[in-house]
């Protein structure tokens, strides 16, 4: 991973970073991408909804899962214009679509910042249309905002990991607004954990799950 954070105290330099306020930031002066239609504020106080694209879904989905506060992850499809996609589809590409995690939690528990710290850690944002050795614009990196507070907090972090030169590289995560969520095939759900002798699942989702859990140990379902 070509970047300059490779160590714990990088990575703590990192969540620092993404715990701090955001007051005061303001929106760039041009889109590509119209979020007029999104609503100001999550919809319901005790429950919202996160979505992100960080490669293979099985990864990231095993990572979430994890995290105190996190009521559900389910993976699935968003951003592309093919109704019901299925794996298939999506994997040939031309659907559009980026492989995503839509994330139900409770933000008395757990905040969106600290959901924006996991999917910044959980992946490289700097790898376009990829993650390793996953490649196609479905592994992109990619956050679909349900609301104009989230829309602004992932301005900000990323306006402040970009001037802080935290990578080496660009960071390429698109920023959409959501509109669809599609779930994805039912072997797909809570992959690791139903497969976790298979040799993807021990080489690639494991050593990154635990990575995951050790600089989150503090904010886990059940404390190593």
């Amino acid at each position: 991973m070509a970047m300059k954070i490779k160590s714990v105290s990088k990575y703590i330099l990192l969540i620092v970073l993404l715990t701090t306020l955001f007051a005061g930031c303001h929106s760039p002066k041009t889109e590509k991408i119209s979020f007029e239609h999104l609503p100001s504020q999550p919809r319901n106080s005790e429950h919202d909804t996160a979505t992100f694209a960080a490669g293979c879904f099985w990864c990231i989905e095993a990572q979430f899962k994890e995290l105190k506060g996190v009521e559900q992850v389910l993976s699935g499809f968003s951003g592309g214009h093919v109704k019901d996609p299925t794996y298939t589809q999506v994997s040939l590409g031309g659907t559009g679509h980026a492989e995503v995690i839509q994330v139900v939690y409770n933000p008395r528990m757990v905040s969106y910042d600290q959901l924006l710290q996991g999917f910044f850690l959980a992946h490289d944002p700097t790898q376009l249309n990829r993650q390793g050795n996953d490649v196609g614009e479905q592994y992109r990196s990619a956050i679909f905002v349900h609301n104009k507070i989230q829309l602004d907090k992932v301005r900000y972090y990323i306006r402040k990991m970009t001037d802080e030169k935290l990578y080496d590289k660009p960071i390429v995560t698109q920023v959409e607004p959501f509109k669809v969520f599609y779930k994805a095939e039912d072997y797909h759900q809570n992959y690791y954990a139903n497969n976790p002798d298979e040799a993807y699942c021990q080489y690639v989702i494991k050593p990154k799950l635990e990575k995951f859990k050790h600089i989150f140990s503090t904010n886990l379902k059940h404390m190593p």
